[in-house]
C-alpha cells in the first residue's frame, strides 16, 4: 500500500509542473526522462536496455526492460539477461537468444529510489522554470510592463505578473508619493534583471528617465514611427522632468506633437508620473542655444562656454535670475542634467558697480569661519560681490551649506558694502 501511495505522489508531481511549471512539453519529457535513467544506472550500472516513456498530458509514465534469453545455468546478469524457463513463462515460445520486453514498476526500486527521484526532478525542474524567467525578462529590459500588487512593504512591492513571476519595485524605484494596495495594478519600466545564484529577480522602476520616455513613445504616435526623436530625459521623480525632442521633419512640431492639443497628449503622462511636471524642449546641436532653451522662461543676456570643461556661465537680469533657478533649484538642476554642462549662474551687476568694489572673501575669515570661506571657493566664487551676485539656491547647493550659514554669510558681506 506504501508503495502504491508513493507512486501516486510521483504522478501528483508530474501533473504539478505540467499545470504550474513554464516549461515546454518537449523539455519536460526530456528532464523527467533522463531523471529516471540516472536513477536506474546508478541501481544497476546501465540504462542502456530501457526504455521510459513519460507522458506529462497525462501525468503518467512507464519504463520497459529489455533482457536476453539465456539457458537456466548460463544466467550471469538479471538486469541484462533472463533465464529461458523465466521467459517461457511468460509466453511459451521464447527461445535462447531472443530479447524480451517487460514493464517495471518503479515502485520496485524502493522507497528511497522514488523519495531521490522527486527530489532531483523538483530541483532540475525549479532551475529550469528559473531559467526560462531569466530569458524571458532579460530580452525585455527597457519595456514596459503591468502587474497586480501582491504584497507592499515598506523597501518594496512584490508584484505579479499574469503567469505568475515575481516582480520588484523597490521604495527608490518608486516615485515618491506612489502609493499601492494590494490587488492594483502598476505600470512600470523593467529595468534590469539580477541572476545571483541562478535566482533571478526582475526589478522594476518609476523613476527612471526611460520609464517617461517609453510612455510617450506610447502616448505620441509620431514618435513611435520614428518622426520625432526623443534625444535625452531628465527627471526628478515626481517634481519635474525636462525632455529634448527633435524632427526630421520640417513640418513637424516636434514639442507640440508631443504636448498635443491643449496638452491632451501630455496630461496622461503627468497623471502617471503622480502630477510630475513635464517640460518639452526643442533640441538643437548649438549648445548655447540648448541651454538657454533648457532655461527656459528666463530670458539670459549673455552665455559663456568652456567646452573642454563642460561648464557655462549664464548672465541674467536680477529679476530672471528666480526664473532660471527654479522652485528648490529644479529648473537650473535639470537643465544640467539634460545638456551635460555645469550651468553658473550670475546676476548682471547694476550701472556704477565696478571690481575695484570688491572685496576678496579671504579677508572676512575674522568674521566668517574659514571652512565656510573655503566651501565657497570650491565652487568658483572668490569675491564678497560674485557671492552677492550669485543666487541664494545655488550657494546653498552647490557649496553645500545649510541655509541659516548662507543667510548669515550674505548678511555680513552686505553689511561691508552698506557701510562703504
Amino acid at each position: 500500500m506504501a508503495k502504491k501511495a508513493e507512486t501516486i505522489s510521483l504522478i501528483d508531481t508530474f501533473k504539478e509542473f505540467k499545470e504550474l511549471k513554464n516549461i515546454d512539453r518537449a523539455t519536460l519529457v526530456s528532464v523527467l526522462e533522463e531523471s529516471f535513467r540516472n536513477v536506474i544506472a546508478k541501481m544497476f550500472g546501465t540504462d542502456a536496455n530501457y526504455d521510459v516513456i513519460v507522458n506529462p498530458d497525462k501525468g503518467d509514465f512507464e519504463i520497459w526492460r529489455n533482457r536476453t534469453v539465456v539457458e537456466d545455468d548460463k544466467l550471469e546478469d538479471p538486469n541484462l539477461q533472463i533465464s529461458l524457463s523465466e521467459a517461457q513463462a511468460i509466453d511459451a515460445s521464447y527461445e535462447v537468444g531472443e530479447e524480451v520486453t517487460d514493464e517495471v514498476h518503479f515502485e520496485e526500486f524502493g522507497r528511497r529510489a522514488i523519495l531521490n527521484l522527486r527530489q532531483a526532478l523538483s530541483a532540475k525542474i525549479l532551475e529550469l522554470e528559473k531559467d526560462s524567467i531569466y530569458s524571458k525578462y532579460i530580452d525585455r529590459v527597457g519595456t514596459l510592463i503591468t502587474a497586480e500588487v501582491y504584497q507592499a512593504w515598506k523597501k518594496e512591492i512584490l508584484m505579479l505578473d499574469d503567469e505568475g513571476n515575481e516582480l520588484l519595485l523597490p521604495k527608490s524605484e518608486q516615485i515618491p508619493t506612489d502609493f499601492y494596495r494590494k490587488g492594483e495594478t502598476v505600470r512600470a519600466l523593467i529595468d534590469r534583471v539580477e541572476n545571483k545564484n541562478n535566482n533571478p529577480k526582475i526589478i522594476l522602476s518609476r523613476t527612471s528617465p526611460l520609464f517617461l520616455e517609453r510612455l510617450l513613445e506610447l502616448e505620441v504616435p509620431e514618435i513611435a514611427d520614428g518622426l520625432i526623436t526623443i534625444k535625452k530625459v531628465a527627471r526628478i521623480p515626481g517634481e519635474r522632468a525636462k525632455v529634448a525632442v527633435e524632427s526630421y521633419d520640417e513640418r513637424i512640431d516636434p514639442v507640440g506633437a508631443c504636448v498635443g492639443v491643449k496638452g491632451s497628449r501630455i496630461h496622461g503622462i503627468v497623471r502617471e508620473l503622480r502630477n510630475e511636471n513635464i517640460d518639452i524642449i526643442n533640441y538643437t546641436q548649438n549648445t548655447a542655444l540648448f541651454i538657454q532653451r533648457t532655461l527656459s522662461p528666463a530670458k539670459i543676456t549673455e552665455i559663456i562656454l568652456n567646452e573642454e570643461a563642460r561648464k557655462a556661465e549664464v548672465h541674467l537680469r536680477p529679476e530672471e535670475v528666480s526664473l532660471a533657478i527654479g522652485r528648490n533649484g529644479l529648473n537650473i538642476k535639470l537643465a544640467s542634467m539634460l545638456t551635460g554642462y555645469t550651468i553658473d549662474v550670475f546676476r548682471d551687476l547694476p550701472e556704477g558697480e565696478t571690481e575695484d568694489e570688491d572685496i576678496y572673501l579671504d579677508e572676512f575669515r575674522d568674521e566668517i569661519d574659514g571652512w565656510v570661506i573655503d566651501a565657497i571657493k570650491s565652487i568658483g566664487i572668490d569675491t564678497a560681490r560674485a557671492v552677492l551676485n550669485a543666487p541664494r539656491e545655488m550657494l546653498i547647493e552647490k557649496a553645500d551649506l545649510e541655509e541659516n550659514t548662507v543667510d548669515d554669510v550674505i548678511r555680513i558681506l552686505k553689511a561691508e558694502f552698506d557701510e562703504a
